[in-house]
């Protein structure tokens, strides 16, 4: 079996279907129709049931899914294993949400690089949730995410404490205003909703926005208020027009981990990762 022919089996149970997994997958339907039929002859077995247009796994396929990932998993792990010859060599796949990217990482990489300038650094940006999926499945190496992470694949080292605040443009005297987020994944989402349940904030109204600039800017014009840590506000470009208020404690502690594969082979570069961050000031910072 080829690694190209289980990528596109696995591609096409995770999309629902050929025509999704050609577009993840980058190529045409026919090359996966192709592969995925030249791997049921390989195996003298029928994967998926053919229901009209749809598919179905059929009781091999999913004893093969299983099998798939652990495969996967393991070429993943050897080609890291072969990246990451000795301490300067090698390449580091790195995740961040994008407000621990906006200022605190840059000095991170730079340590990094200063530490271990052999080695190629690969920075991604996304939502905590897709972060831990990235990571889960060795599509990066580690990563930094908010929250506490409880996953069996997966250890979390907490790197250090954000305090969020309730962030609402000056002079604005409206009490219910609405709230502005990151989309669904975001650990500083799902604080805020809990914030606004509990502060029986009466408006259900939300926007949501892509970026931690954008939240803000619309905050700074009065279109909403939002959850932020406090000194990624007294750092940002809009902080003058913004006010900041404190909330409950046991809402406003949130902690960014780092986070990497449990049967990941040891990577000095991320030890060096950790300990920069966990030494790591910014202004704002208690």
């Amino acid at each position: 079996m080829e690694f190209i022919a289980l990528r596109t089996f696995q591609a096409v149970v995770e999309e629902g279907g050929i025509l999704s997994a050609s577009r993840k997958l980058n190529t045409v339907q026919s090359n996966v129709t192709n592969r995925i039929k030249r791997l049921e002859e390989e195996l003298g077995s029928e994967l998926f049931y053919r229901k009209g247009r749809g598919l179905e796994l059929a009781p091999s396929g999913k004893v093969l899914l299983e099998y798939t990932r652990q495969l996967l998993q393991l070429e993943s792990r050897a080609g890291a294993a072969v990246r990451q010859v000795g301490e300067q060599s090698g390449e580091l796949r790195i995740g961040s949400m994008e407000s621990f990217a906006a200022l605190r990482l840059p000095p991170l990489l730079k340590s990094l690089r200063e530490a271990h300038n052999g080695v190629d650094l690969f920075v991604q940006t996304d939502r905590s949730g897709e972060l831990v999926n990235q990571v889960s499945n060795h599509k990066l190496d580690c990563a930094f995410v908010g929250g506490p992470v409880n996953h069996p694949d997966l250890i979390a080292v907490e790197v250090l404490q954000e305090e969020l605040v309730l962030v609402r443009a000056k002079h604005n005297r409206q009490e219910q205003l609405p709230l502005i987020l990151f989309r669904e994944g975001c650990a500083y989402r799902a604080r805020s909703l809990a914030w606004q349940r509990e502060a029986g904030y009466q408006t259900d109204d939300t926007m949501e926005l892509g970026t931690l600039d954008g939240i803000l800017g619309c905050v700074a014009m009065g279109l909403g208020c939002t959850l932020m840590p406090r000194w990624i506000v007294t750092n940002n470009r809009h902080c003058d027009d913004l006010e900041i208020e404190t909330i409950a404690p046991h809402l406003a502690n949130i902690p960014t981990t780092l986070i990497y594969h449990r049967n990941s082979l040891p990577m000095k570069a991320i030890d060096t990762l950790i300990q920069q961050a966990q030494e790591q000031k910014m202004p704002g910072d208690d």
